[in-house]
């Protein structure tokens, strides 16, 4: 294995997990004040798996960019 393919792993599995992070974080911490329950949390299973992947993956889309550019692994051409 390359390195750079190594990097390409590196930044797809750490961009995604760093998206699901803060979509979890968003999801808890910050949509309890936005809704109508008292700002009481909310699980990940009461907002729903699909709404938490269609929340976690284009910000996991965002970190795989910024650390493309970062870590220059050339996924996005120039």
């Amino acid at each position: 294995m390359s390195s750079l393919l190594i990097r390409r792993i590196i930044v797809f599995v750490v961009g995604f997990a760093l998206g699901a992070i803060v979509s979890a974080a968003f999801v808890t911490l910050v949509m309890p004040w936005l809704g109508p329950n008292g700002g009481a949390a909310i699980p990940i299973s009461k907002y729903g798996y699909q709404y938490f992947f269609w929340t976690a993956f284009p910000l996991g889309i965002m970190f795989v960019i910024w650390l493309d550019y970062f870590l220059d692994t050339r996924i996005l051409p120039d």
